[in-house]
C-alpha cells in the first residue's frame, strides 16, 4: 500500500474495528484480514477484499459512533461469511461482477456501498449481520444478477427484525415445526397485535403465503390462519437465501413466535 494511502487505510481499519460494538471481536480479526492480509490466518478473495477495504475507507469519516459501528460490522460480517463459503467450496464468482464495464464502478462496489448505507441507517443492530451476509451470498452466487440483488436488499429494508425472524422461522419449519394454534385476527394485547400485523404485512408484501384472507360475501366465517400454514413465497425464498436467515438464532425466533401470544408459545 502506497504511503499516501497509509492514513486512509488506518482510518478504514479503525472503522472495521469499531464494528466490534455490533459484531464482537470478529471485527478486529477481519480488520487484520483486510488491511494486513499477510498476517491473517485465513485468506479472502482479493477482488472482494479490495471492495470491502474501499467501502471501509469511504465510510471512515462518519461522525457518529453507532453509524460507524454498524458500517464496520456490515463489512466484517460480509468478509466472515465469504471466508466460510469459500471453505465450503463456494468460490467467489468470476462472471464479471467485479469488473468495471459501462458504469464507473463494478456491480460489487455498488452493492457493498448500498449494504453499508443500509447498515448505517438501521437502528436494529441484529439486522446488520444479515445485511453483511447478503454481500457474501451474492458474490458467491453467479445465478444472482445485480438487479436481483438490489431487489432482495429493497425487500429486506422493508422488514423489521421481528419480520426477518418470522421469515427465518417459516424457512426452517420442516426442521422446527411452527405452532398449530390459530392466530387471533384481533388480539387484545398490543404486543400480540403488533406481531400479528407483522405477519399480515409479510403476507401483503408477497413474502409469505397464503395471502391475507379476503372477507367472503354474506359475512361467512373465514378459517383462522395458523403459523404452521405459512410458507415462503419465491420472493420470500430470495430474501431468506440472500440474507442467510438460516443463521438467525433460535432464541430470536422463539421470541418472535412468543410475541404472537399463542397459548403454548
Amino acid at each position: 500500500m502506497q504511503d499516501y494511502l497509509d492514513g486512509e487505510a488506518a482510518a478504514g481499519r479503525h472503522l472495521v474495528e469499531t464494528g466490534e460494538l455490533v459484531a464482537g471481536s470478529m471485527s478486529r480479526a477481519v480488520a487484520g484480514l483486510l488491511f494486513e492480509p499477510s498476517t491473517a490466518m485465513v485468506q479472502l478473495d482479493e477482488r472482494l477484499a479490495g471492495c470491502l477495504r474501499d467501502a471501509a475507507i469511504a465510510a471512515a469519516d462518519l461522525p457518529l459512533t453507532w453509524e460507524r459501528a454498524r458500517a464496520g460490522a456490515a463489512v466484517a460480517f460480509a468478509a466472515e461469511l465469504a471466508v466460510t463459503r469459500t471453505h465450503q467450496g463456494r468460490a467467489v464468482r468470476t462472471d464479471g461482477f467485479f469488473s468495471v464495464r459501462s458504469a464507473a464502478r463494478s456491480a460489487a462496489e455498488r452493492l457493498i456501498e448500498s449494504i453499508v448505507q443500509a447498515a448505517r441507517g438501521t437502528t436494529e443492530e441484529r439486522r446488520v449481520r444479515h445485511l453483511g451476509y447478503l454481500v457474501a451470498e451474492v458474490v458467491c452466487s453467479p445465478d444472482i444478477d445485480p438487479a436481483l440483488a438490489d431487489r432482495a436488499l429493497q425487500l429486506a429494508e422493508t422488514c423489521s427484525w421481528r419480520q426477518l425472524a418470522f421469515l427465518a422461522a417459516v424457512g426452517r419449519r420442516d426442521r422446527s415445526p411452527l405452532p398449530l394454534a390459530p392466530l387471533d385476527d384481533q388480539p387484545r394485547g398490543w404486543r400480540a397485535w403488533g406481531a400479528r400485523e407483522d405477519v399480515v404485512d409479510l403476507q401483503r408484501a408477497g413474502l409469505l403465503d397464503p395471502p391475507p384472507a379476503v372477507p367472503r360475501p354474506g359475512g361467512a366465517v373465514l378459517p383462522r390462519l395458523r403459523p404452521a400454514d405459512l410458507r415462503l413465497t419465491r420472493r420470500g425464498v430470495l430474501v431468506h437465501r440472500l440474507l442467510a436467515l438460516d443463521f438467525v438464532r433460535e432464541d430470536d425466533i422463539a421470541a418472535a413466535i412468543a410475541d404472537l401470544g399463542l397459548p403454548h408459545a
